[in-house]
């Protein structure tokens, strides 16, 4: 079994039985919501659709992991009118398509073509790799599998020279359970892996801010090795540990 991101993009390929892609954090429909703050960006729906159609190769299997949308609660115009499509022409190229759903999905069944496959936002399995979004406990099953990717937090890496001046990066996180996720699962994976988000005008938490809490149950309850996490720039260059990357930001 190998997981491994694919360099130069926030998308991981998987193989396990099935030949997996997966992506997560979509967001369609959040160029909406940025021109009603007066912020005019142009639609991202048909660049992630050319980038997951030009990654293709021989995947069967297709996972979108959540936030597929964006507008909670509701629906925009935008999100009406690009996402059947955006599904359509990715169930048209993959033989499967799953989507796992996100906080952001209320109302996704409405925009699902025939054949692609929606579970809930507590994950589901592919053999020895599983897949939740994060904002909610995983299932026991999905626990249970050898590796658990994650999407939700969209984590990036913040860089802080001499003079104060910052940016950051999208990044993954490689990490792994701590003892406190065996007190609640009887089993756990042995890695877990935050995915960066597909759409690139989002936000982002940045990961190595000392003291940073990142979102979803298995985080708050310190059930993920934050400060041991290893971070990795989407080109591929490992950083390092999170701890060994912090950097201090005042409040």
């Amino acid at each position: 079994m190998k997981v491994q991101p694919i360099a130069d993009h926030p998308v991981l390929k998987a193989a396990d039985g099935s030949r997996i892609l997966c992506a997560g954090d979509l967001h369609v429909g959040i160029e909406e919501d940025l021109k009603a703050k007066g912020i005019h960006v142009p639609s991202q729906t048909f660049r992630m659709e050319r980038e997951l159609l030009s990654l293709k190769g021989d995947f069967d299997t297709l996972v979108l992991l959540g936030d597929i949308k964006h507008r909670i609660p509701g629906t925009t115009v935008q999100e009406y009118a690009e996402i059947p499509r955006f599904l359509r022409a990715l169930g048209e190229a993959f033989p499967k398509v799953d989507v796992v759903r996100g906080n952001h999905d209320g109302g996704i069944e409405e925009y699902l073509p025939k054949g692609v496959r929606l579970h809930p936002s507590s994950g589901f399995r592919i053999g020895e790799v599983s897949f939740a979004h994060g904002h909610t406990w995983p299932s026991k099953d999905v626990m249970s599998s050898r590796v658990l990717v994650l999407s939700h937090n969209h984590p990036t890496v913040l860089f802080e020279d001499s003079l104060g001046d910052v940016c950051s990066e999208a990044c993954w996180l490689r990490a792994r359970p701590t003892e406190r996720a065996l007190e609640k699962f009887q089993k756990v994976p042995e890695e877990i892996i935050v995915m960066p988000a597909l759409n690139r005008i989002l936000g982002g938490s940045p990961v190595n801010i000392r003291g940073a809490k990142l979102l979803g149950p298995l985080f708050a309850n310190g059930m993920i090795g934050l400060d041991e996490a290893k971070v990795y720039l989407l080109d591929g260059i490992c950083l390092g540990r999170v701890r060994d990357i912090a950097v201090q930001r005042s409040k």
